[in-house]
């Protein structure tokens, strides 16, 4: 039995070696797959673009340094308690790994100091998720505690920007004390009739949400942001429901009127600027 096949034969435009060397080659580190819409982002663009994604808005993490240059005036920022660092207190069983491996890309969970933003001296803390996702222990506590309270003394106003997974489980009541600790210091802060405004950003959750996160006179957060403080899969399996899609984004915590407004990164430092005008802080004197 005789067995035919058709191939159609390549014309010289077919050519496999000659295509394949013609084809460009980008690394792939050039490019960002957007999560939300899968649009691929040439990277230098997304960062052109404060890390925002050109098709669907989507807003990417940014580092805390990253989250300091976009909102301090350039040159201003000068870092408060730098060196303050947590530890093993608990001596819980591999937390000197995961401190040594978080701390090849920063020093602590938060970062504190003073700036101007458009010419105001304001107080600025900026959580940072390449840390332990931003989890809250006792040096974050800390170094937040003493920011309010240089700000108290200072009479200065303090912006936060939030980004956490909760309290540190690692170092235990230790770090839920922080809650309490921190709400303290934005107490005394707002007892002496000082601003306060928090930004939160995905995701904002846990005991950072319970305590300085949502105690701000203003509280913005940025688009599509998760806050909560217990997830949608834990509530989901204690209730036995199935939650809304949008559920504890910032878009629906905003209609539920737990936040002030949603704010695009583009447009967050002139809005924090016009804020802190509005509410009587002034410009510095050149």
């Amino acid at each position: 039995m005789n067995i035919f096949s058709f191939v159609k034969p390549k014309n010289e435009l077919e050519n496999s070696d000659d295509t394949k060397q013609n084809v460009p080659f980008v690394p792939e580190e050039m490019w960002t797959r957007c999560p939300k819409c899968n649009t691929m982002l040439l990277t230098t663009d997304m960062e052109e673009n404060l890390n925002v994604c050109t098709g669907c808005n989507h807003h990417f993490r940014m580092s805390a340094a990253q989250r300091v240059e976009l909102l301090a005036d350039e040159g201003s920022f000068c870092e408060h308690d730098a060196s303050l660092a947590g530890g093993n207190i608990l001596d819980f069983p591999g937390y000197d790994q995961k401190l040594e491996k978080a701390r090849k890309n920063a020093k602590e969970s938060v970062i504190c100091g003073e700036c101007l933003m458009g010419g105001v001296r304001t107080v600025l803390c900026v959580m940072d998720a390449d840390f332990m996702m931003g989890s809250m222990g006792t040096a974050t506590g800390e170094k937040i505690t003493r920011a309010f309270e240089l700000a108290t003394e200072r009479r200065l106003p303090v912006v936060a920007v939030t980004v956490s997974g909760g309290a540190r489980m690692q170092e235990g009541i230790l770090s839920l004390m922080q809650m309490a600790k921190t709400s303290g210091a934005v107490k005394r802060h707002s007892d002496a009739g000082l601003l306060y405004i928090t930004v939160l950003t995905d995701p904002t959750t846990g005991g950072v949400t319970a305590s300085f996160a949502m105690e701000g006179d203003i509280i913005l957060a940025e688009p599509d942001t998760l806050v909560a403080f217990a997830g949608p899969r834990v509530i989901e399996q204690t209730m036995r429901q199935k939650l809304p899609k949008d559920f504890q984004t910032s878009e629906f915590v905003l209609q539920k009127g737990f936040i002030d407004a949603v704010v695009n990164r583009q447009s967050l430092k002139p809005t924090l600027i016009k804020l802190l005008k509005l509410h009587g802080c002034r410009e510095e004197k050149k």
